[in-house]
């Protein structure tokens, strides 16, 4: 072994305790990079909003709460003339006039209670639907355009709520006391089978639906779908731009009529990345199993209303049933105190109905975000739905009145997300 001199090792701690200090300052001084501040950055992307758009989206918004309680004032008021004045029973008698069956006097007596409910609500439809969206630069219907949606809507109604009336009072006859309970094991299978003919029957009547072109967002969000479990097989656009300037999407149906659909103010509005977080939040729907879960919410929620609308009939019955003709809960005359009850049960219920919804929307923001990992996109189109959304409402006006979270709750989640994944990816 060769012999190492005492000085030759001293120079050599010497040599490596100079390294050790030099290089220590560099090790001292380096940090992670600090996440953004969520809140800050929250707060920057609102700024970006002009502040006579965000009052006007305030004020069409807060507009919206006192519609509320105007269509729940209608229509109790409508109820109250239809009964007050004879007609409904008066359209009762013509019914039974001109068919024996029993359900054929339901079906007709249908079609004319909508037809008149029609008639009676149009001025008040026309200013809200109409001339109050065209004040708030929201449509882009002309008038024409306009009562012929209303026209197509009316048919829609009477093929649809036709067969259900019809069903209802087969209820009230074959039980008087317990219609309601049959009424409400109905409901479920009623929506369902309403989802899975919307989007083939109902959804074309009002727009064009036609595949959307090749490309990198029909690549993308067929990619996404399959990814994570959605039997999707096309993807769909349509003209929404003919009627409203608000950009939509939606993945609609069920049990096996599934189909992804978006609209062209999404195509032609909104960049690659904010198309991307909003077609990942609706495929988070599906994934989620939220049609399911909604028909299982609403269907108890409408349970309570008609036990409610029972109790509220019998009520009401009992004190005013003879002076407006009405016989009984088995009489098709009786319907508009079985409308009034259901516009109170669910005027008073606003609020947990919101809530329902708004909790399956907030689970599929969450999933949108994760699956196509799109914060800013998902950020600034929050900001394009302020348009007719309030973008930062009070704690309780966002429980009570939001069936969606609010533009701020939803940037704040994007911003908290990004914050989170830069952190994790600085380690």
């Amino acid at each position: 072994m060769p012999h190492t001199s005492h000085s030759s090792l001293s120079g050599r701690w010497l040599l490596w305790l100079a390294v050790l200090l030099a290089v220590t300052p560099a090790f001292a001084t380096t940090t992670t990079p600090a996440a953004i501040d969520p809140v800050a950055a929250t707060d920057a992307l609102l700024a970006t909003l002009p502040a006579d758009a965000r009052a006007r989206s305030d004020a069409y918004f807060e507009g919206g709460y006192w519609l509320i309680l105007w269509n729940f004032l209608l229509a109790l008021g409508v109820a109250w003339l239809l009964l007050g004045t004879g007609i409904s029973a008066k359209m009762r008698d013509f019914s039974t006039r001109v068919f024996k069956k029993r359900p054929l006097q339901v079906a007709l007596y249908s079609v004319c209670y909508l037809v008149v409910l029609t008639l009676i609500m149009l001025p008040w439809n026309f200013y809200e639907g109409f001339l109050r969206e065209h004040q708030y630069h929201m449509s882009n219907l002309t008038a024409g355009a306009w009562f012929g949606e209303q026209a197509k809507s009316l048919i829609v109604s009477v093929m649809f709520f036709t067969p259900v009336l019809m069903l209802l009072y087969w209820a009230t006859r074959r039980s008087p006391e317990r219609w309601w309970s049959r009424a409400a094991l109905a409901t479920p299978v009623l929506i369902l089978v309403l989802m899975v003919l919307a989007p083939v029957f109902i959804a074309p009547v009002f727009n064009t639906y036609r595949p959307l072109a090749a490309g990198p967002v029909r690549d993308y969000i067929l990619n996404l779908a399959h990814a994570n479990g959605v039997p999707a097989e096309n993807v769909y656009q349509f003209d929404a731009s003919k009627q409203t300037k608000r950009i939509s999407a939606n993945v609609s149906g069920a049990l096996g009529s599934i189909r992804v659909s978006l609209n062209d103010n999404l195509l032609n509005r909104c960049s690659p990345a904010e198309i991307r977080a909003v077609m990942a939040h609706e495929l988070g729907h599906y994934v989620l199993n939220h049609v399911y879960k909604l028909t299982i919410y609403s269907s108890l929620l409408i349970a309570a209303g008609f036990a409610f609308t029972a109790w509220f009939f019998r009520v009401v019955h009992n004190r005013r049933g003879a002076a407006w003709g009405v016989t009984g809960i088995d009489d098709p005359a009786g319907l508009p105190i079985l409308a009034a009850g259901l516009a109170i049960f669910f005027f008073l219920a606003t609020p947990v109905n919101n809530s329902i919804v708004r909790s399956t929307e907030s689970e599929a923001d969450i999933f949108g975000l994760n699956a196509a990992g799109e914060p800013e996109g998902f950020a600034t189109t929050a900001l394009k739905l302020a348009e007719y959304r309030k973008l930062a409402p009070g704690p309780w006006e966002e429980i009570i009145f939001f069936d969606h979270p609010s533009g701020h709750s939803r940037i704040l989640m994007a911003m908290r997300w990004k914050a989170a994944h830069e952190a994790s990816a600085s380690k």
